[in-house]
């Protein structure tokens, strides 16, 4: 009888424990715009969802200033309901701050609003721009996020919002600036069988990759205006080949044959200022390296 019931009792222990084991992972994606998110780790995201963990997009900005013929109030309101889109294609939360677009500060009151955010989601990833970029939003973004990396944890900053107990691993964007000091991709993750979803999710952003972003950056390209060409356009924009350095990391985490099978890819590399995590613990945090479906 007392066997039985240590069985049992052990049998109870290891599924309580199992269970908690399988807590969903709570990724933050921090973007300037209502749109970087997307374009930086779109296809991680969908990765994550489909793996049951949890991910919010945050936009600092309501991207109120990024259309060559409306803006203000009602381009914000325009790009709200298009994030909206993108969180039912994606899977995931997306939210949008009440900053102006191109306005952007390093401020003690969104350094606070930005902790704020990082504990209210109890994050255990946080991903968000590198402070070497072309656009102010994306830098002051980093630098916000930078600061907030340690404070996170201090009960007296913020003090409205309890203090996560254990900091989050910070992580940035891939991007292609070289001064000073160029992006290093310490983990990469292979996009290839969401690449589809990914540019699914941002033709949500129709007037961003459709409207604005091709009238700023003198596209000559004439827009189709049929919806499945339009996508097979946009996916010939913005689903792009990993680089060497890139490869070289999917190499690391899937091995030569999975990475050369690798048709796409996004990358990050691990901020100085959070959790340093080990190679064991990166792969707890990305469960799906390693696990191509090429």
């Amino acid at each position: 009888m007392k066997t039985k019931i240590f069985t049992l009792f052990l049998s109870l222990f290891v599924f309580q424990f199992g269970i908690a084991q399988e807590k969903p992972l709570r990724i933050l994606m921090i973007g300037a715009h209502p749109d970087d998110c997307d374009i930086k780790s779109g296809g991680t995201a969908a990765l994550f969802s489909q793996l049951g963990h949890e991910v919010k997009f945050l936009s600092l900005t309501n991207g109120d200033a990024g259309h060559m013929e409306m803006g203000g109030g009602m381009l914000a309101v325009r790009r709200m309901a298009e994030t909206q889109q993108v969180a039912q294609r994606l899977g995931i939360t997306y939210e949008v701050m009440d900053h102006h677009d191109g306005e952007l500060m390093p401020t003690l009151e969104i350094r606070k609003a930005v902790i704020r955010k990082i504990r209210e989601w109890e994050a255990d990833v946080v991903i968000s721009h590198r402070t070497n970029d072309y656009h102010p939003d994306h830098r002051y973004t980093g630098v916000l996020v930078q600061d907030a990396a340690f404070m996170v944890g201090v009960p007296n900053i913020a003090s409205d919002t309890p203090p996560l107990r254990k900091n989050p691993v910070f992580l940035y964007y891939q991007d292609h600036f070289q001064k000073p000091n160029p992006f290093s991709p310490d983990i990469a993750i292979d996009i290839t069988s969401v690449i589809d979803q990914k540019i699914y999710a941002l033709d949500a952003h129709v007037s961003q990759f459709y409207e604005w972003l091709p009238w700023i950056s003198n596209d000559p390209d004439e827009i189709p205006n049929d919806k499945e060409e339009r996508i097979q356009w946009l996916k010939s924009k913005r689903a792009l080949s990993p680089n060497p350095t890139v490869k070289a990391a999917l190499e690391k985490w899937y091995g030569s044959e999975a990475a050369d099978k690798a048709q796409f890819a996004e990358a990050f590399e691990i901020c100085e200022y959070g959790s340093q995590p080990n190679e064991a613990e990166i792969k707890r945090l990305f469960p799906m390296l390693g696990k191509s479906k090429n």
